[in-house]
């Protein structure tokens, strides 16, 4: 088979890039996915989270594992990672935070010439189709269904009540002009409509409407196994499919779009890489490029929960249950209800210092108590609050164990390895428990469910060593730049590989401060542009915006 473009994956990425591209009726384009549709009642329904998010058994959940951490008291970390169209974000709880304006021009200052604030925020806005309709921030009719809440709970009112109790001001909107305060986060779901109250991935924004397209292959259940090239460009992908090997040719390019893990794998079996990794596992070298799998960043969380004896929130006994019978059909009729909460219904971008220009941490309230990504349950109810360091300092990278494409990457965050990020996790810790304290939660505690009574500094830092985990945000492992080390160009081509680019958050130079979905749609819708613009449109009007021409 051969197409136009060949896209591997069909995550926030891929799915966008594929409905972008086609488009245009004279292409044809390709979209490989190793999952299914993305489109089934659990992905649908935004408290299905619960059902996937643990990965036991593997529901649209590749559920990933690190090699152990060190500064995680030698654990190994979970990673869930969505397989299906939509990827992570039809497995996650839809919130949509696109991080600081400062994030992006930060991008710029490093070498990513075209990456400010004032530059992506087009794209952002092109994206968005927020229930708030259209501003100088936001976009009103984009495909992305960007809404408030269906039916928070109470106490998360109470939530952001305690945390202006502590200071901190009430704000409504943190991809407004100010980004600091606590709030409601708004969430990727239906907000009107017969899907009123769904889940809206960016398979569901993008790719599901546009299925019908004469010109849109999607090929499910497929699995990439390595990059076809010739003389030093990329031509097409080898797969697996239905049992056989099969080859899909790109008669213009070839995007990856798998994420922070995958892409860098793909890339790395295919040759491509550092030359030390790839003898490690006797593949040989097609293009030594030494950056891809480095670099790796990710948010770690750390998390409080409390036991309650308030039945309003979701959790095991007979009230709930009673409970979440009701909630099914409410929503079924409505879209509204228990079922169609994000479970992170409260936000808070603080900063550790008020020194700082920007926050520099950040909560998300959680309406049940949360262990081990839900892998552990525990009877009742209750609540928790997340914190995590928004800009770490510690950086991992992203390896293989062997050269089986059906072998999971070896994923080696390197947690903590920076001690600055120990300490500035403590105090976010300390800033969170403040909240999860004042008046306004008080009459919602019993008691917290490991952390009661732990007071001191080293017993505190213990418990986050032995507990604390990711929040899904892994970035950087294919980073666009100028140096040696950059993997992509500012316009995401893989450097000396021709007809071959990476759009996902892999090629982020930097952790933004806060979720990584927003961005990476952005990231796919600017990719998009290029890809079907041409680059030299894009190189001519940055040359013509910076007075400089960008290294290619």
């Amino acid at each position: 088979m051969q197409f136009d473009y060949v896209i591997v994956g069909g995550g926030s990425g891929g799915a966008v890039l594929a409905s972008r591209l086609s488009e245009d009726p004279s292409v044809s384009v390709c979209l490989i996915e190793a999952g299914g549709d993305g489109g089934g009642i659990l992905v649908r329904a935004p408290a299905g989270i619960v059902a996937m998010l643990p990965g036991r058994p593997k529901i649209n959940n590749y559920a990933y594992e690190t090699v152990p951490q060190p500064g995680l008291d030698g654990r190994r970390g979970y990673q869930p990672r969505g397989k299906c169209l939509g990827g992570s974000s039809a497995i996650n709880a839809m919130l949509y935070v696109r991080g600081h304006p400062s994030d992006f021009d930060d991008w710029a200052h490093m070498g990513c010439s075209g990456w400010s604030f004032e530059e992506v925020l087009p794209y952002f806005r092109r994206s968005e189709g927020n229930q708030r309709g259209d501003s100088r921030l936001h976009g009103g009719s984009g495909p992305l269904k960007v809404g408030e809440q269906q039916t928070p709970r109470g106490i998360t009112e109470d939530f952001i009540r305690a945390g202006m109790e502590c200071g901190y001001r009430r704000n409504d909107d943190f991809n407004g002009e100010d980004q600091e305060g606590v709030g409601y986060y708004q969430v990727t779901q239906f907000y009107e409509g017969p899907r009123n109250g769904e889940r809206c991935s960016a398979a569901a924004a993008y790719l599901h409407p546009v299925m019908g397209r004469a010109n849109l292959t999607v090929l499910l259940q497929t699995q990439a196994r390595r990059l076809l090239l010739q003389d030093g460009r990329a031509v097409g992908v080898e797969v697996r499919r239905n049992g056989r090997i099969e080859n899909i040719r790109a008669r213009r390019e070839v995007a990856l779009c798998g994420g922070a893990f995958n892409t860098p794998q793909l890339l790395m079996l295919s040759g491509i890489g550092d030359p030390d990794e790839l003898g490690r596992h006797g593949i040989p070298v097609q293009h030594a490029l030494p950056g891809v799998g480095k670099n790796l960043q990710d948010h770690l969380d750390f998390i409080i929960s409390c036991k309650s004896g308030h039945t309003d929130l979701f959790g095991l006994g007979i009230a709930g249950g009673i409970a979440l019978t009701r909630a099914i059909m409410e929503w079924r009729k409505t879209g509204k209800g228990m079922i169609a909460t994000p479970f992170a219904e409260g936000a808070g971008f603080i900063k550790s210092s008020p020194q700082l220009s920007r926050p520099d941490l950040q909560l998300h309230f959680v309406i049940s108590m949360v262990d081990d990504h839900a892998r552990k349950l525990h009877l009742g109810y209750g609540f928790s609050c997340h914190v995590c360091v928004l800009r770490p300092r510690s950086r991992g990278e992203v390896g293989l164990f062997d050269a089986d494409p059906l072998s999971p990457p070896r994923i080696d965050p390197k947690y903590l390895s920076d001690e600055a990020d120990a300490a500035l996790l403590l105090r976010g810790t300390r800033l969170m428990r403040e909240i999860m304290r004042a008046p306004s939660l008080r009459k919602y505690r019993l008691h917290e469910l490991y952390t009661e009574g732990v007071e001191d500094d080293a017993a505190l830092m213990q418990h986050i060593r032995s507990r604390a985990d990711t929040i899904y945000h892994p970035v950087g492992t294919c980073r666009m730049g100028s140096d040696d080390m950059a993997v992509v160009d500012p316009r995401l081509r893989v450097k000396g590989i021709s007809g071959l680019r990476v759009v996902d958050a892999s090629v982020m130079p930097t952790l933004v401060g806060g979720n990584t979905n927003a961005p990476t749609i952005m990231i796919a819708e600017r990719a998009a542009e290029w890809m079907r613009d041409g680059d030299a449109a894009a190189d001519a009007a940055i040359i013509n915006n910076h007075g400089k021409e960008l290294t290619a």
